[in-house]
């Protein structure tokens, strides 16, 4: 619904104070997508990622922990190592529905989620080891003067996920493994208020933490000398979020309403994930792999915010959102030339699970093709070198975020280098 500004000197009567409810609503619906909206980033491993990010069915190296734990115990080195990095550089461009010629584009900063692996064979059938990766994050940036400003102006966001794994191969076919998932989470956003005062539009910030608890199961099938088949299952995680900081920069005749040091108290939930990949050796030099990730978004139908101070303009509120399941089909491939060198590449298609009536800027996600290519070096028998690279086009599509009446045109763009070491001995 759209709102007038309110001048700081106007008496706080029933139509205001119902201005406010629903703004505080609007500001608050945002920080849902800091954990569970969007993509989810799947950068856990230089090799898969230049395969379109394709690992469930794979036993490559340490990495194997996330992709598919039960892939670990076909590990053939007796210690393998993995770390990387990949630096997100991503733009997106919106402009206002017609007749307006209004345009904007986010100024991100530069996000760099990373991995850690390390895994060890403890007998020729048991291994172990610690994944420490980042499935979840996001930098965004829309500016202070933009027209969404009051949905979103800054965000960042950065979650780490620490998983000690244990794999064990049952027979020369089958290896399953089972990995306990401790993730952190920390959120800092800020967005206007259309409350004008001396110093302009007002402001909220929302900051927080948290800590919570998940498992990854996985199976891993080698019917054929040829043939790897790999089942994963990873289980949602509730983002329970108690006390988060929510602080008010608003005139002074309305500070009663927003209380100095308020706290607020919220459940985001990471989604569930059932992958399912099939991988075959068309040569002794030639690879290729299938997988199919089924994300459960469904679990987020609404969000529920308890506030530790009420006041007419915060009452606690439960707000829909009504994501829909999505299935992402990947494709990829690697091609060993001679013993020190190997090029991948691939593709993938996610969908967005966000609701059409809910569409929000703080993390616009689009119909998503992503596109990849990469290759690793080696210098030495035991050192890889590993590239890739990861572009990502958000399909052009005209989106609406009905409760403030605000809709456009978005289109997004991302680019991804990835670097990585592995090291097995």
């Amino acid at each position: 619904m759209p709102f007038e500004n309110v001048n700081a000197n106007i008496n706080q009567t029933e139509q205001t104070m119902r201005k406010l409810t629903m703004l505080f609503v609007v500001c608050t619906l945002s920080l849902s997508g800091v954990y569970a909206g969007g993509y989810q980033v799947g950068l856990h491993g230089q090799k898969q990622i230049g395969m379109g990010l394709v690992g469930t069915s794979l036993s490559l190296d340490a990495s194997s922990m996330f992709y598919n734990p039960g892939g670990l115990s076909f590990m053939k080195p007796s210690y393998s190592f993995a770390v990387g990095v990949s630096p997100i550089r991503s733009f997106t461009a919106f402009s206002k529905n017609e007749p307006s010629t209004y345009t904007a584009m986010t100024d991100n900063p530069l996000g760099t989620p990373f991995y850690f692996y390390g895994a060890a064979k403890i007998t020729d059938r048991l291994s172990a080891g610690l994944a420490v990766n980042t499935p979840y994050g996001n930098s965004l940036s829309w500016g202070e003067e933009w027209d969404g400003r009051y949905l979103i102006q800054e965000l960042s966001l950065r979650a780490i996920f620490f998983q000690p794994t244990v794999s064990y191969k049952v027979n020369d076919w089958l290896g399953i493994g089972a990995g306990f998932v401790y993730a952190t989470g920390k959120f800092d956003l800020t967005k206007a208020l259309p409350i004008t005062g001396a110093n302009g539009d007002g402001s909220v910030n929302l900051s927080g933490s948290t800590a919570e608890m998940g498992f990854n199961v996985g199976v891993m099938l080698k019917p054929i000398e040829k043939l790897s088949i790999g089942v994963d299952y990873r289980s949602k995680i509730m983002m329970e979020v108690s006390g988060a900081d929510a602080t008010f920069t608003v005139p002074a005749s309305l500070s009663s309403n927003f209380p100095t040091n308020n706290k607020v108290t919220t459940t985001l939930p990471l989604p569930s994930n059932l992958d399912l990949g099939v991988s075959y050796d068309v040569t002794e030099k030639l690879m290729i792999a299938m997988s199919l990730n089924y994300v459960f978004w469904s679990v987020y139908d609404s969000l529920i915010f308890d506030f530790e101070t009420n006041t007419p303009a915060l009452p606690d509120s439960k707000n829909p959102r009504l994501y829909e399941n999505k299935l992402i089909v990947r494709l990829g491939g690697e091609y060993t030339l001679n013993e020190k060198l190997a090029f991948r590449a691939g593709a993938y298609y996610d969908p967005s699970p966000v609701n059409e009536n809910y569409f929000s800027p703080e993390t616009p996600s689009l119909n998503n093709l992503g596109l990849t290519a990469g290759l690793s070096y080696k210098p030495i028998e035991k050192l890889s070198i590993d590239l890739s690279f990861l572009y990502i086009t958000g399909m052009e599509a005209e989106k609406q975020y009905t409760p403030d009446n605000f809709g456009g045109t978005y289109k997004s763009s991302v680019y991804i280098p990835g670097f990585g070491l592995t090291y097995n001995f």
